[in-house]
């Protein structure tokens, strides 16, 4: 083992020694490689970043919640099938209350986007207001920075209180606590019950979730109108592991209350936050898959390169081949010495291939979220080696079987 070694380090010499005598040979050479792992590294990256901020923005949702509504939220075949479906009612929503055994809070919601806030001169637009119950806190897992959420009797009362996000609070209240005091909402005046605290950018950045606000459900009606916003059903169920059973129990229930005939299909939907997810990577996955080829085709064009210049180095050295195997070289050792330069090579040129991706990332980042971890880097650098060992190994073979005594007379 320790010869093995000793001779290893002589071949990792020779090669090494192969490479700075030819460096404009070599920098040409690793071109296609530094292309080719520029491009995966930067895919990789962008898709990496994206699935983040795309896990991160659906985060509100909650792994644990389930959301029954009129239609699914990525309805496939003929629309007109979901469109034609009765609206989910109250007086559903409280039978299924009464019905469900598996949950852990439930919340009817309905829900707009950008009314008018405003507070003296001060305005600004909401990003989404909520009509929904006080267990809404529980079903969205919502936290307070200070104030109170609405009680049960605020929303039973339908009292014109609300809970708003830190966007309302930097427009309207920029020195002083919002607590208690009045804003108008479409000319609708509502006391401040709570600041909600900050939760960032909504589906991939689309909406600021900080300009949100949240208000009992009836006085949602009464400010939109009884028409406006689809009622949809909450449900909390406190442990991923009872999802399905209480997606049978939702079901099960749902069809009795809607009178849905034995054997018909359901006309109504229960989404969750996998459905997003499902969505997301069948869409991320085609791009990858595009990415994939392009990136295969630069590593191949890469790995023809590579191959040739070796071919081209095997025969100028032939001579030096006949001397190491007169001298005592093993097949082995010589199959090894240009598989090494040849991973050596691609070995670089994928180092250079990151020093370039990283820096463009950044840039990127400026524009869409990336992310380069560790597992990335170590994957281009095993592409980067794997690539060299296989476009090296036909000329490393070709040197490997070359006769010592013709090896000795070329010129």
């Amino acid at each position: 083992m320790k010869l093995f070694f000793i001779e290893f380090l002589e071949i990792f010499a020779i090669a090494s020694r192969a490479i700075r005598t030819n460096k404009m040979r070599s920098a040409l050479t690793t071109l296609g490689i530094i292309i080719g792992i520029v491009a995966v590294t930067t895919m990789s990256t962008a898709i990496v970043g994206l699935r983040d901020a795309f896990l991160s923005s659906i985060s509100s949702l909650g792994s644990d919640v389930l959301y029954v509504s009129k239609t699914p939220w990525f309805a496939m075949g003929d629309w007109s099938q979901y469109r034609n479906r009765k609206d989910i009612t109250m007086d559903q929503y409280e039978k299924l209350k009464e019905a469900l055994t598996i949950y852990e809070a439930i919340a009817p919601t309905k829900s707009t986007f950008g009314m008018n806030v405003k507070r003296e001169e001060k305005s600004v637009i909401s990003s989404i207001i909520y009509g929904t119950t006080e267990e809404f806190q529980k079903t969205s897992q919502i936290e307070l920075e200070e104030g109170r959420f609405m009680s049960e009797m605020d929303v039973k009362a339908a009292r014109k209180v609300c809970i708003i996000g830190q966007d309302i609070v930097k427009e309207l209240f920029p020195r002083e606590s919002p607590i208690n005091k009045e804003i108008k909402i479409n000319n609708v005046p509502f006391k401040v019950l709570g600041v909600m605290t900050k939760q960032g950018s909504g589906f991939l950045g689309s909406f600021s979730m900080d300009g949100n606000i949240i208000m009992p459900l009836r006085a949602f009606e009464v400010l939109a109108g009884e028409s406006r916003g689809r009622l949809r059903i909450d449900v909390k169920v406190g442990d991923t592991a009872k999802l399905d059973d209480a997606r049978e129990e939702i079901t099960a229930a749902m069809r009795i209350i809607r009178k849905v005939p034995h054997g018909k299909p359901d006309d109504f939907a229960i989404n969750q936050q996998e459905a997003f997810k499902q969505m997301y990577d069948q869409t991320v996955g085609i791009i990858a898959l595009a990415g994939i080829v392009i990136t295969t085709l630069s590593l191949f064009v890469g790995a023809i390169g590579i191959m040739n210049i070796m071919f081209v180095s095997v025969t100028e050295r032939t001579k030096e081949i006949g001397i190491r195997k007169a001298i005592g070289a093993r097949t082995w050792s010589i199959l090894l010495q240009f598989l090494t330069e040849s991973a050596l090579i691609c070995l670089i040129g994928g180092i250079i291939g990151l020093m370039i991706s990283f820096p463009l990332s950044l840039i990127i980042n400026q524009f869409l979220p990336t992310s380069m971890p560790l597992p990335i880097v170590g994957l281009a650098l095993i592409i980067s080696i794997v690539v060299g060992l296989i476009s090296g190994f036909l000329p490393a073979w070709k040197a490997s079987r070359l006769n010592p005594v013709d090896s000795l007379r070329y010129e």
